[in-house]
């Protein structure tokens, strides 16, 4: 009798248990900027939270291998920028700031601290007017193949800008064509397995047209100087593929260091993951040095 009465005692408070994991996931905080709904992932705990913000056109879902390998020891956010994934497109601005003040939204509706962003691509602008939207709650930056030219070239000319804005225009109209041409063209590498490259081009294929083409508009972020005002050092990942100008962080003093990784298309998180994994965590660990 007492036996099966232990085995009751057991049953239950493993389905107690069971039952409150499966509460708290039900009452997942719904986030929002200004009706905009953003999806996000949390998982993990810990002092420190790694916000990962994804690229142009793509989604949370490629941090997929980081949250799994992350959130032993961290808490560990993704989210999906509004506009692509599964987050709102019901709003007409699509730019830095906006997209800063959406991740202003995560940090602050989710009441995280000591958060280390990681941004990849064009997510690197975004970040980094996150960390001066929160200058507390961020203790450090990490960009993924992005910042590779900081500080370096002229102004555009009225021609170049003129030029630009007509690609855009294009792009809107004949997004799919033109978007296959740059990926293939400019972010994959040689190395890149097909399968990664059928992912990332079907993603693209249903992005929105209209948003996607807006977030490539110039908004005039110029990183120099958002770099400083942030007061974070700036850590980076990049495919040495295409090289890194770090004299324009030198020559503005901007605190940086920067890891390699070897032969990789624009998207090393998921094509070289356990070197990733390694690279990032070096990065963790030097981002408040």
């Amino acid at each position: 009798m007492k036996n099966i009465l232990s085995i009751l005692i057991i049953c239950i408070g493993v389905n107690f248990l069971f039952s409150c994991k499966n509460h708290s996931k039900s009452n997942k905080t719904e986030i929002q900027n200004q009706n905009v709904k953003i999806d996000y992932t949390d998982d993990g705990n810990g002092d420190t939270t790694l916000l990962f913000v994804h690229g142009w056109c793509i989604d949370k879902t490629y941090w997929s291998d980081q949250k799994a390998f992350f959130d032993k020891k961290y808490r560990v956010i993704t989210m999906d920028l509004p506009g692509f994934g599964k987050s709102g497109k019901n709003r007409t601005t699509w730019n830095t700031a906006v997209f800063g003040r959406d991740v202003d939204s995560v940090i602050t509706q989710l009441h995280l601290k000591n958060v280390i962003l990681i941004g990849h691509s064009m997510a690197g602008d975004i970040i980094v007017q996150a960390a001066i939207n929160n200058p507390k709650q961020v203790i450090g930056l990490i960009g993924v193949d992005n910042f590779k030219n900081v500080g370096i070239g002229n102004t555009p000319s009225k021609q170049d800008t003129l030029m630009y804005n007509q690609y855009i225009d294009s792009l809107k109209r004949h997004f799919k064509a033109l978007a296959f041409e740059y990926f293939n063209h400019d972010l994959f590498y040689k190395t890149t397995d097909s399968s990664i490259r059928k992912r990332v081009l079907n993603d693209v294929a249903h992005a929105d047209p209209t948003i996607a083409a807006t977030c490539m508009e110039l908004n005039n972020f110029n990183e120099a100087s958002k770099l400083i005002q942030s007061k974070k050092k700036l850590c980076l990942i990049n495919s040495d593929v295409k090289p890194t100008n770090t004299s324009g962080l030198k020559a503005k003093k901007i605190p940086f260091q920067v890891w390699y990784i070897h032969a990789t298309g624009h998207f090393p998180m998921i094509e070289k993951p356990k070197e990733f994994n390694q690279l990032l965590q070096k990065a963790i660990c030097n981002v408040k040095i």
